[in-house]
């Protein structure tokens, strides 16, 4: 049976996704702020995956963000440069 996802956060990383969670101007961010914070909360990465979210993500997804910020802290929950859908290349007139 695998490991449980564990997540302790100290007084001052709770604050920090809390605001995260309240204020951030990207939604993205704000998003997994909350998956952080309900792990940290006890609730397992695949419930918050499916059921505590806004969208429903893959488990691995919620996983990765918090290895990603277990890593790096905050800095890791943003979406790295070059990921995405890469803009049209234009014709120009």
């Amino acid at each position: 049976m695998a490991r449980r996802l564990e997540l302790h956060l100290t007084p001052e990383q709770r604050r920090e996704l809390e605001d995260i969670r309240d204020n951030h101007p990207l939604r993205y961010m704000r998003e997994r702020a909350e998956a952080l914070l309900k792990i940290a909360e006890g609730k397992s990465g695949r419930e918050v995956a499916l059921k505590h979210l806004p969208k429903e993500r893959q488990p691995d997804t919620v996983y990765r963000w918090v290895h990603r910020y277990q890593k790096e802290g905050v800095k890791g929950l943003f979406i790295r440069p070059g990921r995405g859908r890469k803009p049209k290349k234009r014709k120009d007139a």
